[in-house]
């Protein structure tokens, strides 16, 4: 068993955290205010002060942050991360963040003798709680098996991509797919609906068909439904879409379609729906048709 730092303690975070205390793991925990979640302080997790004393107690260090200046102040700011770190220690950044900034960070934690994977992740608070994240890693062969153990407490899809910065390319890979084919169902279901179909019945129809996607399954029901309940919300997918478009530029990489979602992301936010779950992009669609899906 492991003595394991966890920074990040939010929706994803919590139960994450409490899945590897489920898994014997010792966890030393630091939140800035407020309580634990529940579970982790009844099942013996240590509040550190501090991230630097978490990094001190802790043999791997994750850390599940929401974008990348947090990522950067957690571990090298006043009383950081790198501050308690010996050689031989491993950092693990679970959050979403830019990928090059990824290989800087990587860097400057090799320096201090100690290993480093990010390994973002997808599948939402339910793939959070259930364990059943899907885990994209960067770094080396000998880190990841190293921690293997504990992704496989947190993921059922787990895969060394490559190296640094490879867990948070494959993430912005995934959130351009799962952005543009959110917006494609909710074109789809607008049209039919616009077009006097009923929409439910045609999202019955194509799930028997080649458009059949868990996308139009669980997002287009919600479309229909109504149900935008925050899940993965529309402002965090923004930020992932924000530095897939940052990435392409700098590689000269045309991203039109992911620039169109971005901006139906954009739409939303100046609707003050931006706190919504991901699926509601489809109310982006619907302000410029003056139709709603139903």
């Amino acid at each position: 068993m492991a003595k394991i730092g966890f920074i990040g303690l939010g929706i994803m975070g919590a139960p994450m955290a409490l899945n590897l205390q489920k898994g014997g793991h010792t966890l030393f925990v630091y939140k800035r205010s407020g309580e634990l979640p529940a579970g982790l302080a009844e099942g013996g997790a240590t509040r550190c002060p501090s991230s630097k004393e978490v990094a001190a107690q802790a043999e791997f260090v994750i850390t599940m942050l929401p974008d990348t200046p947090d990522v950067e102040a957690v571990l090298f700011g006043a009383d950081g991360v790198a501050e308690g770190l010996v050689p031989g220690k491993t950092v693990i950044d679970m959050s979403s963040i830019a990928p090059l900034q990824t290989k800087t960070f990587a860097q400057k934690i090799a320096a201090l003798g100690c290993d480093y994977l990010d390994a973002p992740v997808s599948g939402g608070e339910v793939g959070a709680k259930a364990a059943t994240l899907t885990i994209m890693v960067g770094g080396s062969d000998a880190a990841f098996q190293r921690a293997k153990p504990l992704f496989e407490l947190m993921g059922k899809n787990i895969t060394l991509v490559g190296e640094s910065g490879a867990g948070q390319t494959c993430k912005v890979a995934n959130q351009i797919i799962v952005a543009l084919t959110i917006e494609a169902v909710g074109e789809a279901l607008l049209f039919a609906s616009k077009a006097g179909a009923d929409p439910a019945r045609v999202r019955e129809a194509l799930m028997g068909g080649f458009a059949s996607s868990r996308i139009l399954e669980v997002h287009g029901e919600r479309m229909i439904k109504r149900t935008f309940d925050p899940g993965f919300r529309i402002e965090l997918h923004r930020k992932d879409l924000g530095l897939a478009l940052e990435g392409g530029k700098a590689m000269g990489v045309p991203l039109p379609n992911t620039a169109t979602c971005q901006q139906l992301f954009s739409l939303c936010h100046a609707h003050g729906t931006g706190q919504l779950d991901h699926s509601a992009l489809v109310r982006a669609l619907e302000i410029m048709a003056n139709h709603t899906v139903a």
